[in-house]
């Protein structure tokens, strides 16, 4: 297994996924989302993994889609891009919700955009007191996707999820635990610990009525799951058309409030 973008490592019985673009503050490109869905899909396999942490290096979780490589093509052809990208996030987060054995996230750090779907697709959730969220997509003139707008709504409620949508505010962790977004707060030195903790002991438990009970959990879902991150995707895709999307970027990397017309 070649993995560019993640490490992965074995602890026992617990499968360790670290996301490993620090420099670039763990943001979403093509080659992370297939390198978690390689990961994911190797812990799947291995008879020895009984439950997986799902983590980052350095400041971030992950910040998000890739607003360098965005840049880039901005002049382009945006939508191919957000196309592209948005099938290898999907992939990543069907993987981690089909996996029978279940996924901690140990959100290390800032949570933005894509990095907030990955973290809200894994079943557990723990966060260091130093974690940030933002919903972020829609202050550069996109909409969510890999699966947000199925996560969210569940987890916190539909008014909260327009706060996020229309407001984008960033909130901290314990804002995160009293709102359900993630199950445990801890300081940043012991969140390893924690995480470790969980997944040892859900590793000695009964994984197979684990797996039977996430995939019943997942019935409830998945039907709506599968439909609703391909009308994401393709609302990426529509809305990198707008006049919007460019300004959102642009003010977005230059440090500045984005001047939006809505077309």
């Amino acid at each position: 297994m070649n993995l560019q973008t993640v490490l992965f490592e074995c602890v026992g019985n617990v499968g360790i996924i670290t996301i490993n673009r620090p420099d670039e503050f763990n943001a979403l490109n093509i080659e992370l989302s297939d390198d978690i869905t390689l990961a994911m899909e190797e812990s799947r396999r291995s008879k020895q993994i009984r439950s997986i942490i799902l983590t980052g290096t350095g400041k971030a979780f992950c910040s998000g889609g890739d607003l360098i490589k965005g840049k880039e093509v901005v002049n382009t052809d945006p939508p191919a891009y957000y196309k592209q990208l948005t099938k290898s996030l999907n992939r990543a987060i069907l993987e981690i919700r089909q996996s029978e054995k279940p996924v901690i996230a140990a959100i290390n750090g800032a949570v933005g955009g894509a990095g907030f779907s990955i973290a809200m697709a894994c079943d557990l959730k723990i966060a260091a007191k130093t974690a940030k969220f933002k919903q972020a997509y829609t202050s550069l003139g996109l909409v969510p996707d890999g699966g947000f707008t199925v996560f969210v709504p569940r987890l916190v409620g539909w008014g909260k999820t327009n706060e996020f949508l229309f407001l984008d505010p960033v909130i901290n962790a314990e804002e995160a635990l009293a709102m359900g977004l993630v199950n445990m707060v801890v300081a940043p030195d012991e969140l390893n610990e924690a995480a470790l903790k969980w997944a040892n002991q859900i590793a000695k438990g009964a994984t197979t009525a684990y797996g039977m009970a996430k995939q019943l959990v997942n019935e409830s879902i998945m039907p709506c799951l599968e439909k609703q991150i391909e009308l994401e995707r393709l609302g990426v895709e529509k809305a990198g058309y707008t006049k919007d999307y460019p300004e959102g970027l642009t003010a977005f990397l230059e440090k500045r409030d984005p001047v939006f017309i809505g077309e």
